[in-house]
């Protein structure tokens, strides 16, 4: 019988896994004082060696972010070189999620006036490079001309020599009427998502669940996109021209429930293309974006990670081992914010991702 090329990379993959916070881990972070406590519990963890690299220039809590951002590209890292080479395009198209990441971050702070110091330790990057390296994407040194531009204008065009800021530029007029960057941001997720969903259109028969999950994603920025059209009363219009093609509940559909009266209502009419259950349970209490973001996460995690678990000799193994990190380095930026703005373990519990 012949050996799949996926058998190394899933028996590496399936050891490196074991790295994984348990819950019972997971819940004495819950349980810290703050979150300098947080971060000395991850020093025994994977996380360790980069907490001790970061304790040189940072203090918490920029040094538990500047930790984490850069474990997760050295995980990234991992999980590329096992990647057969039959699949590295779609893992390196998932990863250059980070660049837009990181080019978003950059925007945001010309826009707001903060430095570059106040900006890097919130970049997912490994020693101070961003996490589309790994994925042969924006070079070492370029990146650090980029974080130097003083203004948008100044970061697009040092992003025209690559893919990403020929879109950019296309709405730069836009921004500098409105001083807006949320087009460019939308154009950017959408060529990235096409991009993404191409990539893995040809495997061996067993990418439907992958692709499944990113437009499962896509609806996931879709509907946060028409919450927050709902609570600034934008017209449907204006609402329209964010929101991304390629999502399982189509374009039309997200706008007919964009005229919903009330939140009520909204979460009926998107509970019948998503059955959500009672993960918008917390959602209706609060009405906060973080709670309908967190239950969508679980959503995705429960109907199509977990499934991705089971298709051992396959893509779907790289993508369960790089989304699981994910989850990981979001339950810790989730625990450390809950620290820092006094939340209670029960509340913080709610906004976690677990397996």
């Amino acid at each position: 019988m012949t050996t799949s090329s996926y058998s190394s990379a899933f028996g590496r993959l399936q050891a490196i896994s074991t790295n994984f916070l348990s819950h019972e881990f997971i819940q004495s972070l819950v349980k810290a004082e703050d979150v300098n406590e947080v971060a000395r519990k991850l020093e025994s963890t994977w996380y360790g060696p980069e907490i001790d690299r970061a304790a040189a220039l940072y203090s918490p809590p920029e040094l538990l972010e500047v930790a984490i951002n850069r474990h997760l590209v050295e995980v990234n890292k991992i999980a590329l070189e096992a990647t057969p080479f039959s699949g590295r395009q779609a893992i390196r198209a998932y990863f250059s999620k980070w660049d837009i990441h990181n080019i978003e971050l950059i925007l945001s702070s010309k826009v707001i006036g903060r430095t570059i110091t106040e900006t890097e330790p919130f970049l997912v990057s490994s020693r101070n490079f961003p996490a589309g390296i790994t994925a042969g994407n924006i070079p070492h040194d370029e990146m650090k001309i980029i974080l130097a531009q003083p203004t948008v204008e100044g970061v697009v065009n040092q992003l025209v020599k690559y893919k990403y800021g020929t879109i950019l530029i296309q709405n730069l007029d836009t921004y500098q009427k409105t001083s807006d960057i949320s087009p460019m941001m939308t154009e950017l997720l959408s060529f990235y998502y096409i991009n993404l969903l191409e990539s893995i259109k040809f495997f061996q028969g067993d990418e439907g669940i992958a692709r499944d999950l990113f437009r499962t994603q896509i609806d996931k920025k879709n509907i946060l996109t028409l919450l927050k059209g709902k609570e600034s009363n934008l017209d449907r219009d204006l609402v329209k021209k964010h929101l991304i093609e390629e999502g399982k509940v189509p374009i039309e559909k997200l706008l007919e429930i964009f005229t919903s009266n009330s939140i009520e209502d909204f979460v009926n009419r998107i509970t019948e293309h998503i059955k959500f259950g009672d993960l918008l349970d917390n959602y209706l209490k609060t009405h906060n974006l973080i709670d309908f973001e967190v239950a969508m996460d679980k959503y995705i995690n429960n109907h199509y990670v977990r499934k991705l678990k089971n298709i051992a000799l396959s893509i779907g193994t790289i993508f369960y081992f790089i989304i699981s990190a994910e989850f990981e380095w979001d339950n810790i930026k989730r625990i450390a914010y809950g620290k820092r703005y006094n939340l209670t373990p029960e509340r913080i519990n709610s906004l976690l991702v677990l397996e």
